[in-house]
């Protein structure tokens, strides 16, 4: 292993409060990228030297070696650098899958997201960005706002507004240069959950991929009776479990996403890179509020 990420499903699958639980004892970690050292007689899909990610979650990826099949590894470019390639398999893929599946979007519409500083959120802002698709970014309100906000703008972000912004007249502004979201992506719940579909256009939708706040989602009746809203849900991992029979759809979404990392369309996100002997700091700082970079372990 080279490098693998520390995420909230990693840290609630060690709280045992995942959908995923590892039968015990278990590794920690579900993504990061690793260098193949050495084959077995009948592998065809990887050879020595290959670069590759876990094909699905659960696989243990804080270590230093490890022995898997072959059918649970992914092959990646050896031109994506090394930390990119450590996150590229669950953020910015949770990303594309949202951005792709659930409306047909096009160059001038617009997204609008919460928690648009996590890293399926900066994923989010540039996968859109390179698709001409418009943004509308919620945070939360912070001391260091302005250094946050012009972070997400260097990503391609049309617009990075506040929670408590989010339920002012104000956003009527926001709706003059930009047409309202047909997509809305919740990762939060409660309050903000409630207030980002208040702006989606008739008939649009809203993915709920996350819960942050732990609190439930909460529709007016009038969305659903007037605007015809739409409520779904997504999880990566049973999106790949869907897809383990073929992995032509999952080889074709990485190829796309560095694809677009070659282009300097979409880069690592912000992160603190830490040795591994470390790892408890790293798992400490992983859990503190307002936290906008990733703890990455060097292995």
């Amino acid at each position: 292993m080279l490098a693998a990420p520390i995420n909230p499903a990693d840290i609630n699958m060690i709280q045992g409060t995942y959908a995923l639980l590892p039968e015990l004892p278990a590794v920690g970690g579900n993504e990061g990228v690793g260098r193949v050292l050495g084959v077995g007689r009948r592998v065809t899909s990887v050879t020595p030297g290959d670069w590759v990610l876990p094909a699905d979650a659960g696989l243990g990826t804080w270590r230093t070696e490890a022995v898997f099949p072959e059918e649970t590894l992914l092959r990646v470019p050896r031109d994506v650098p090394v930390l990119c390639a450590a996150t590229l398999g669950v953020n910015p893929c949770t990303a594309y899958r949202m951005l792709a599946d659930f409306e047909s979007l096009r160059p001038g519409d617009s997204v609008i997201q919460n928690a648009a500083n996590s890293g399926v959120g900066q994923a989010v802002i540039q996968i859109a960005r390179a698709a001409g698709i418009r943004t509308i970014n919620v945070v939360r309100d912070r001391p260091d706002l302005p250094k946050l906000v012009e972070r997400l703008v260097s990503l391609g972000a049309d617009h990075v507004i506040t929670e408590e912004m989010l339920r002012k007249p104000d956003m009527k502004d926001i709706f003059k240069s930009i047409p309202k979201p047909r997509l809305a992506l919740n990762c939060v719940g409660g309050k903000s959950a409630t207030e980002m579909l208040r702006h989606l256009q008739p008939r649009g939708t809203m993915v709920t991929y996350g819960g942050m706040a732990k609190q439930p989602v909460t529709v007016p009746v009038s969305a659903f009776i007037f605007k015809d809203v739409k409520l779904r849900g997504f999880w990566m991992t049973q999106w790949k479990k869907d897809q383990m029979h073929n992995k032509d759809a999952l080889q074709s979404m990485m190829q796309s996403l560095c694809e677009l990392v070659r282009k300097g369309q979409l880069g690592t996100p912000a992160c603190t890179e830490v040795p591994l002997e470390d790892y408890r700091a790293a798992l400490e700082a992983s859990m503190k509020p307002f936290t906008s970079s990733k703890q990455i372990l060097i292995l």
